[in-house]
């Protein structure tokens, strides 16, 4: 068992293998879990988080490491959760993400955490929002948390993220994508990386004319901006930062920022109320009662719906 108050303690003190007991506890969903959470709660609420999504291959390792140099040369402690996927054979993962960032590994203001999907869908480890909160309990300025990289469906990022920055990259097939729901109307911030390509300009126009079809948006609202790069010599990152920045400012003097924060905080409540309850309806698996229910759903004698709500109400009572 560990002794979660100094662990709490040390990763106040800015002590790394203190924050990564954590969030091996919260990933291994330790029976000190809600011990763990119970201590972080009045601690954490302070660190900005972004987001950073893109289809594989826009180069998000890349931008978050440049990220993270911005960030620290104006002084920010900066953490990153870069998420990698699992093997559905192995059930392993790379955790490659670490290997782009080594040049930030022996700065004492710098954390990187690679985490595994384990199947989970939507871009994210199942553990990430609990992960997120160590993080930000840790005292952590920002924290970067780089998504898998799945493709047109990897929304998730926007209901765990202050901010949610979308990166493509000329010549990849982000043209066609730009013209379809999911992944492209989550951007807060949209960053065209690998500028010094062919085609950047175009991807830019792209992207401004189907942001323009699909706007709604009333005086004072947030547009999102576009933003050129070249991550790998760190070209324009100072301006995403900025723009990252300008958007947090925008959403602070709305209360937007606090909107999303509670909206994320229901989102997390729900999940471990949904997921306690699945748990106690797969203990009844083996229970003689689904199979009696089953039995008379095959006899026509009872409708799916009906026998759910048997079980709904078994569980509510604890029988």
């Amino acid at each position: 068992m560990q002794d979660v108050p100094t662990l709490v303690e040390q990763a106040r003190a800015g002590r790394p293998r203190a924050v990564a007991r954590l969030i091996s506890l919260v990933e291994g969903a330790s029976p000190q879990l809600r011990e763990v959470m119970a201590a972080l709660a009045p601690l954490a609420g302070n660190a900005y988080v972004v987001g950073l999504t893109g289809s594989p291959g826009v180069g998000k390792s890349t931008s978050t490491s440049a990220l993270v140099a911005s960030y620290r040369r104006a002084g920010k402690r900066v953490a990153v959760l870069a998420v990698d996927p699992s093997s559905p054979f192995s059930g392993g993962a790379l955790l490659g993400d670490r290997i782009r960032m080594a040049d930030h590994a022996s700065d004492p203001g710098v954390y990187i955490r690679s985490m595994a999907t384990r199947g989970h869908l939507g871009g994210l480890a199942w553990a990430a929002p609990q992960a997120i909160r160590v993080l930000d309990a840790a005292g952590f300025d920002v924290v970067l948390v780089e998504t898998v990289g799945v493709g047109q469906s990897e929304v998730e990022i926007a209901s765990q993220a202050d901010t949610s920055m979308v990166l493509l990259a000329p010549g990849m097939g982000d043209g066609i994508q730009a013209a379809k729901a999911g992944i492209l109307e989550i951007g807060d911030v949209y960053v065209v990386n690998k500028a010094d390509r062919d085609g950047a300009d175009a991807t830019v126009r792209e992207l401004n004319h189907m942001l323009g079809l699909g706007e709604s948006r009333g005086p004072g609202d947030w547009r999102p901006p576009i933003v050129k790069t070249v991550a790998a010599r760190g070209e324009g990152v100072d301006e995403v930062v900025q723009a990252l920045e300008k958007h947090r400012a925008w959403m602070e003097e709305r209360g937007v920022l606090a909107e999303r924060r509670a909206a994320r905080a229901a989102h997390e409540v729900e999940t471990i109320a949904v997921t306690a309850l699945r748990e106690r309806i797969g203990d009844l698996r083996g229970d003689r009662r689904l199979g009696a229910l089953a039995a008379r759903i095959v006899a026509g004698e009872l409708d799916p719906y009906a026998a759910a709500d048997v079980l709904v109400e078994g569980v509510r009572e604890g029988d």
